[in-house]
């Protein structure tokens, strides 16, 4: 019976324990999990005001309940946890699944600056990630500039411009809802160093900017006029075509008597962030023109504009876990086909899926051909893999290693104090927002039972 660990509960590694679980009728699967709750970025990544897609872990949530699937909240692998020598000894096979946690810098002077923050902070915070930083986001701030022109840079800008009315139905943490309901931002500028046609955000998350109460969406069109392809779009991928098109209405629109303004700009890219009274005032931006070959290059001419908060959305990286081969220039673990790399040959059991596999690339359905090719090196190789003795119990040594699992039991117990909570404010069910409050919900006792 081949038993495997699946590093990592979000979507990469659920449709890891999915195909495992539908291509072998015998293997056992332990989904290990750093956090007490699974689900990864579509718990902690996607906008609570993205009801539908935030509405997959329902998907997620019927494989971690699959009777050869078990969720093992709380372990910590690598540095400080339970060493990945040490798991390699407990299972017979181990596919890492941990995403891409860094975020790319800007790497320009400022940058250190309080107000500055990766967008994936702020994410954080509004997501209740037990990890993000507290309060302070929004404090002082009348404008806000957000560097990039992604999904994820249209999500915090629309986060920034949403009322309490909007949010109070979501998820999100009390305290970030309170602070976004008194929040004093008035303009919000989201800004690419590339032209329209060469953004990464989807039509359907741009229209969302202009279907906000109380707020323009403001286009500049001598600045969209810069892109070649602005004018004769017709040559463009169809989301392309359509974002250039969303864009140009906007730019007819007039502008009228609104609590706050969002423009999006194009063709600039920050070289400095400037300083006010020893935090974040002002970001200096250069113009860049298209360089003929898909890249823009500077013109020496530049821009200030006013910000009390910056936001970096500028990608994600992977981050090396200790006792892995790391590949530093792709920020990948170096594989072929899944099978993880070591010494330029595939090492036997060992294996990744998802951002430290491929890189921050795709949407969350791409994890799912990316997890088959893992899955089928990983059954290729089972004959071999099975000649392993492992332990029948892993607990007992995960706990010898410092690890404290949270069973399904733990994490349901979770789901149950957060809908007391949302009930207890009025609102739906409420995401606790720290370790401490979701270690008490958890409960020690049925930490044990469950896992036992």
């Amino acid at each position: 019976m081949l038993r495997v660990a699946v590093v990592g509960s979000g979507p990469s590694g659920v449709y890891t324990a999915q195909s495992l679980v539908q291509r072998d009728p015998e293997v056992l699967v332990d989904v290990l999990d750093r956090l007490p709750c699974p689900y990864g970025l579509v718990r902690y990544g996607v906008a609570p005001d993205h009801e539908k897609i935030k509405s997959l872990q329902g998907n997620l949530r019927t494989v971690l309940e699959h009777e050869r699937v078990r969720f093992l909240g709380g372990v910590e692998v690598g540095a400080g946890g339970v060493p990945v020598a040490r798991l390699r000894e407990l299972y017979h096979a181990v596919v890492y699944c941990v995403g891409a946690a860094a975020d790319r810098r800007l790497g320009i002077p400022g940058e250190e600056l309080p107000g500055s923050w990766s967008a994936t902070e702020f994410v954080s915070w509004y997501s209740a990630h037990p990890d993000a930083p507290g309060e302070g986001f929004l404090r002082g701030v009348r404008s806000a500039v957000v560097v990039g022109v992604g999904n994820v840079a249209v999500d915090v800008t629309r986060i920034l411009a949403r009322g309490a009315a909007e949010l109070s139905p979501t998820d999100m943490p009390q305290a970030a809802l309170t602070a976004l309901a008194a929040s004093g931002v008035t303009d919000i500028h989201t800004v690419g160093r590339r032209g329209p046609s060469q953004a990464r955000f989807t039509t359907k998350e741009l229209r969302e900017l202009g279907a906000l109460p109380d707020t323009d969406v403001l286009v500049d069109e001598a600045e969209l006029a810069l892109d070649p392809a602005y004018g004769d779009p017709s040559g463009l991928p169809a989301a392309q075509r359509r974002n250039v098109e969303v864009l140009r209405g906007w730019t007819a629109l007039p502008p009228r008597d609104v609590r706050r303004r969002i423009r999006l700009r194009f063709f600039l890219r920050p070289v400095e962030l400037l300083a006010d009274g020893g935090r974040v005032g002002g970001v200096r931006f250069e113009r860049t023109a298209p360089d003929g070959r898909g890249g823009v290059t500077g013109t020496g001419r530049h821009e200030d504009v006013e910000a009390q908060l910056v936001l970096r959305s500028v990608g994600y990286r992977g981050v090396p876990l200790e006792g892995l081969p790391f590949d530093t220039a792709r920020g990948t673990v170096p594989h072929t086909a899944g099978r993880v790399v070591r010494a330029g040959a595939p090492a036997p059991g060992e294996y990744v899926a998802g951002w430290i596999k491929r890189g921050p690339t795709g949407v969350i359905g791409t994890n799912r051909p990316c997890a088959k090719e893992t899955v089928t090196s990983l059954l290729e190789d089972a004959s071999l893999l099975v000649r392993k003795p492992v332990p029948e119990d892993v607990l007992p040594p995960l706990r010898a290693a410092g690890a404290e699992p949270v069973g399904w039991q733990g994490w349901l117990a979770i789901e149950r104090a957060e809908a007391e909570l949302g009930a207890s404010l009025g609102r739906g069910a409420v995401k606790l927002p720290d370790w401490a409050a979701l270690r008490t919900a958890a409960g020690r006792a049925e930490i044990a039972d469950d896992c036992t």
